[in-house]
């Protein structure tokens, strides 16, 4: 069961309201008497290092993906000002969190298996280079 301010990212996984913080700053850009009056952008901060909802994992794969926005401290900051209404930006910026987290929950890649090429295709790559050397050296001047 989440409550009102927990975020849910998928069916098993739910970020508690007490893991995130919000604060409201004044945006910059256009907007005339707005921007300069009205606090409409968003902080949100993710105290990932401290949740219990994520595994070390994930929270690795975390932090690695949220690059500049993560803190020392194992903190995600997202900020949001797209938005012109300070409710739109709250919710740009929780998805925006959502999605990141998301995609850490993803598990990675299996290492790549080095192959070497087959015979044929050896053969085949070092016929074509010397067909098109005669080709070029057929290009050259022509002895009278």
């Amino acid at each position: 069961m989440a409550g009102d301010h927990d975020l849910i990212i998928n069916e098993r996984v739910t970020i508690s309201g007490g893991d995130l913080q919000e604060q409201f700053i004044r945006a910059g850009g256009p907007g005339g008497q707005n921007v300069n009056k009205v606090s409409t952008a968003v902080q949100l901060r993710f105290a990932a290092a401290q949740s219990a909802a994520l595994y070390p994992d994930t929270l690795r794969r975390l932090l690695r993906l949220a690059g500049q926005r993560a803190t020392k401290d194992g903190d995600v900051l997202i900020e949001a000002s797209r938005f012109r209404s300070q409710e739109r930006n709250r919710e740009d910026a929780r998805e925006r969190l959502a999605a990141l987290i998301r995609e850490a929950l993803k598990p990675p890649l299996p290492p790549r298996r080095k192959t070497r090429p087959t015979k044929g295709s050896v053969e085949r790559r070092l016929k074509a280079k010397k067909g098109r050397s005669q080709i070029k050296n057929l290009r050259g001047r022509v002895d009278d």
